[in-house]
Formats: C-alpha cells, structure tokens, sequence
C-alpha cells in the first residue's frame, strides 16, 4: 500500500546565511528529492529541526512544499504541548498537506495513558491521515506495543507508524495485532531491512536526501521477492546509514552538509545543534561518491 510512499525523505529544513527560513531552497530541494525517487516527504520532522522553527515557519513550509510537488506530503506537527499542537494541526490541514506526523511528547515523559489522550486529540483536529512516530532515543518514552495497537485499532484516522524504536520484534507485534490497511513504516535507516523482513511498507529516511535510487532498488527487489539482491542494496547503503548522524554530529547536523557538499543551499543548523566538526565536507563528498560507484555493481 504505502499511501506516504514507499521511500520517503524526512527533509532539512534550508536556512539562509543569517539562519532564516529560506523556502525557495525549501521548495527547490522537494522537487530535486522527487526527481531523485522520492515518492513522499515528511516536513518539519526531526531532521527538519522543527523544535527551533516558529509556527509561522512550520505554516510557510507545509504550504509551500505541498504545493511544489505532486507527492504525499506529511507535516510534523506536535511537540509538547497538545494545545497548541492541535491549533498547529487544524491550520495545517487546510494547507495541502497529505497527512500529519505525530511524533510522541519528548520532555515531559508523560505516562502510557498521557500518551494515547495526546495522540486522540492530535487526531480529532484533524480529517487527514495520521502517522505515529515512535523515536524514543529523541523523545525519552517508548510508546509501548500495546498503547501503538490500541491507537491504530481504534482512532480511525491514525493510519501508519513511523518506527524509529530500534525493537523489530515488538514492530512485529504491531502489524500482527493491526488491522491490514494500517502501515509501517521504517524511521531508522539502519532497522530498513529488518522492518521491511517483518512487514513495513517503506522507509521514511535520511540518507534519501542523497540515496534514495539506491532505496528505491532495494524496495523494489524486496517486493520482487530477491532477498539477495535486497541484502546487496541494503549493504551497499550502510555507509550512508552511518553519516546520518552520531554523537560529534547529530542528525541534521551531518545531511546538511552533505547536501551542502551537493550543491543544494540549506546552510547550516540552527541553535542548540552545534557545528559540522572539521573534515565533515570531505567525509561526506566520499560517501557519495562510494555510493555512486557501487550503483550496477553485482559483487558487494
């Protein structure tokens, strides 16, 4: 099914260089992510840095972006603050967003039963589609199996999950204890081929902004039912799944550069994530270009 795509990418959000919102170069890089193979896009996600954008900025990004593509566009738009979160919620499903991506309160560390009542009333200030996010290394609380069954089986308009948890076992859990029309979805590159192995649709990923033919090889051999050749591709992407981020350079720290490294202006981090540490450039350009020549190679 994949309704969001079947490879997706969580995109950076570009700053000019005075660290202001520059939505041409948001606008420009959505249309060179689909041209590349993208066949979704989540915006103001954790890689889009949306703790430090302003409501504004969030409004402006979801509505330009949507209309610059023809694909499903996601807007991630909560937080911490359920209020405000469904205030931000309500304005952006007028703007031609495809769905909402909900990703679970980070700070608060509110209890299993805080955690549904969020995501109910995330989903009732909305007629969109809505998808989970469960990163429980960003947010300090796993959404727990049964709390991700119990929201998906009984919130009609909670339709997918973005997995970032890093537990394909309880993943499996998940799609065996959903209804068939509900998805999930891979949000953590290294977990792609395990979470595709117990059921999930796609990928919403990092390493698409710069790798997503090679993405798109590997769903559609796992689809043909080649798992070697799934294994090739997946091999051949490791590289890429490990410049996403680490402790010197978290995520978006290492993609921005990257992208930079590519010729796509989307400047540097904002405060609080700190600089790319020195070299980062030429890491990236070697990244790339490993991954580009290992594109038709048969022997990995």
């Amino acid at each position: 099914m994949a309704r969001f795509g079947r490879v997706a990418t969580a995109m950076v959000t570009p700053f000019d260089s005075e660290g202001e919102l520059d939505v041409d170069a948001a606008v420009a890089l959505a249309k060179f992510l689909v041209s590349e193979g993208n066949e979704g896009l989540v915006v103001c996600g954790t890689t889009g840095e949306s703790a430090t954008l302003t409501i504004d900025e969030k409004l402006t990004l979801f509505e330009a972006v949507a209309a610059a593509v023809t694909v499903p566009v996601v807007a991630g738009t909560t937080g911490s603050n359920t209020q405000q979160d469904m205030g931000l919620t309500l304005e952006a499903s007028k703007l031609g967003v495809a769905g909402i991506l909900v990703v679970a309160p980070y700070y608060n560390r509110p209890s299993q039963a805080g955690i549904v009542l969020h995501h109910r009333a995330i989903a009732s200030a909305t007629d969109l589609p809505v998808m989970m996010y469960d990163i429980p290394k960003r947010t300090g609380r796993k959404i727990a199996t049964k709390t991700l069954v119990a929201l998906a089986n009984e919130v009609t308009n909670i339709v997918a999950l973005k997995d970032a948890a890093g537990d394909p076992s309880e993943t499996a859990k998940v799609i065996a204890r959903t209804g068939a029309d509900f998805e999930v979805y891979s949000g953590d590159s290294p977990m792609n081929l395990p979470l595709l192995a117990v059921g999930a649709v796609g990928v919403v990923g990092v390493c698409t902004h710069w790798a997503a033919p090679d993405h798109v090889e590997m769903v559609d051999a796992w689809a043909a039912g080649d798992i070697a050749a799934t294994q090739r591709h997946n091999r051949r992407l490791l590289e890429s799944y490990e410049f996403e981020g680490n402790d010197d350079a978290p995520n978006p720290v290492q993609p921005k550069v990257m992208m930079q490294t590519l010729g796509h202006p989307v400047g540097a981090c904002r405060l609080p994530m700190g600089p790319a540490p020195a070299g980062t450039d030429d890491a990236a350009r070697g990244v790339y270009e490993r991954l580009v020549a290992s594109r038709g190679s048969e022997v990995q």
